[in-house]
């Protein structure tokens, strides 16, 4: 199985439909079995559709591109969370080519207040795999030390949510908590029995999805390991490795993504 996890930064990057056309070429090249996009935005005055969803919803616009490349097997859930830069409606989605047999959407936060940028939900699907139910979350967290919206209190919410389905299950995506820190919310994730696929990977790369400066960590002048594939159990990882850097296919965000190799 591949899996592939992605912040996409959308309607906030430079050529964006060109962006978008590239990550649409490599889904079509690589065939990723689940996909776990992050900040997948669509304006707020836009044409309305259905569940929902608009036009220039980013998702939607992925799928268009896929159509075009004679990709049309993708079912998807995407869910809005909060309002950012006050005129885009900030979501979360997961793309997957298997059938999807229930989808999840749930805060982590104390506000539900979908105006307040703190405010996080998650969303997922269950999909079945090889006669088994595997559920995969697309998670985009907060940060350690805020005493607003505790990351202790998102992730215990994410966990029970997550353990209360009965299933194996991934956390993919932006967890806002380098790992290379101790002590903070890396490490309190790794307390809830999750695993680290990274440290699973026979074969792995550097592992980090940042690179200076980006939006949350304007002070940062280092390489991050933010963008993260957990799991509930020890799968065999046969590689890890990041995507979208420039060397492994082009940027396409302000994030890298970050793609998996598994056997379930």
């Amino acid at each position: 199985m591949k899996l592939l996890t992605l912040n996409c930064h959308s309607w906030q990057e430079e050529n964006q439909i060109e962006k978008i056309k590239t990550l649409a070429v490599t889904i079509k090249e690589q065939s990723y079995d689940v996909i776990a996009l992050q900040e997948v935005s669509q304006k707020m005055g836009s044409e309305q559709m259905i569940d929902g969803l608009k036009a220039d919803n980013f998702v939607v616009v992925l799928l268009q591109e896929l159509e075009k490349l004679g990709v049309t097997d993708y079912n998807f859930t995407w869910d809005f969370s909060h309002v950012g830069f006050e005129i885009y409606e900030e979501g979360l989605a997961v793309l997957t080519k298997h059938p999807i047999k229930k989808t999840h959407s749930f805060f982590i936060t104390q506000s539900h207040d979908t105006n307040y940028w703190k405010t996080r939900k998650i969303v997922g699907a269950t999909i079945q795999y090889h006669g088994e139910l595997v559920s995969f979350y697309s998670c985009h967290l907060g940060w350690w030390g805020d005493d607003e919206e505790p990351y202790q209190t998102q992730v215990e919410s994410l966990c029970k949510a997550a353990d209360g389905e009965g299933t194996k299950y991934f956390l993919m995506g932006d967890f806002n908590n380098d790992a290379n820190i101790r002590n903070e919310g890396y490490d309190y994730l790794g307390s809830k029995g999750l695993y680290d696929t990274y440290h699973l990977a026979l074969e792995k790369d550097s592992g980090s999805t940042v690179k200076g400066k980006i939006q949350g960590w304007a002070d940062n002048q280092r390489d991050l390991r933010i963008d993260l594939i957990l799991a509930s159990n020890p799968f065999k990882i046969v590689k890890s490795n990041v995507i979208f850097n420039g060397e492994n296919k082009p940027v396409v965000s302000d994030h890298y993504g970050l793609e998996l190799e598994v056997n379930l």
